[in-house]
């Protein structure tokens, strides 16, 4: 099946949403879209990092799986009555809490959670993601004070970005690479 992608509709700075309105390609919800999917790609560039067996697998796929299911209610607007067939993640906040919890039970314990980010690849690409997770956060907050967003769609990404440094953490302790922590005011770095 062959199909154009370039309409050329969006040539003069609109786009479609759903309900069939065009709006700018800055506007509020454009903006938190445009973050979520980068999160989304940057996600499967970790999970292509991975070996297949990797023990993230089949949670990253989940999270990717459920952040495509939640952009399509983020692209709905309120007024529409038409909604999203696609689940809500209602309970993915309270699973990466396991999964947190899991993790934390293999680490050394720390206070600091201002960390260089780095080490090996794969926990830099964790802070990467970790960073995106975050924007789109500040972006959904942006939209919910204009439009309501549905709770668990901000609860999920709050805890996504927990969960991605979680996992970069946990990706430095394997590898052996030291965790270098940045301790405001004080000037100094500690192993």
């Amino acid at each position: 099946m062959k199909g154009n992608i370039s309409t050329k509709a969006g040539d003069k700075g609109k786009t479609g949403i759903v309900g069939g309105d065009r709006v700018f390609k800055d506007d509020a919800r454009i903006e938190c879209l445009g973050a979520l999917d980068e999160a989304n790609s940057s996600l499967g560039l970790l999970r292509a990092k991975l070996s297949p067996d990797h023990d993230w697998e089949s949670g990253l796929r989940r999270i990717q799986t459920e952040m495509m299911n939640l952009m399509s209610h983020v692209a709905t607007p309120s007024a529409v009555e038409r909604k999203p067939q696609v689940p809500l993640p209602e309970d993915s906040a309270e699973w990466m809490e396991s999964w947190m919890e899991a993790i934390e039970g293999d680490l050394p314990s720390t206070t600091e959670y201002f960390l260089l980010p780095g080490g090996s690849e794969i926990s830099a690409l964790c802070h990467v993601c970790r960073t995106q997770a975050r924007r789109a956060e500040r972006r959904l907050v942006t939209l919910d004070r204009i439009d309501p967003v549905d709770p668990c769609i901000l609860k999920f990404t709050n805890r996504l970005s927990d969960l991605l440094f979680k996992l970069s953490r946990q990706e430095q302790h394997a590898s052996g690479a030291d965790e270098i922590r940045w301790r405001l005011f004080k000037g100094e770095q500690s192993k």
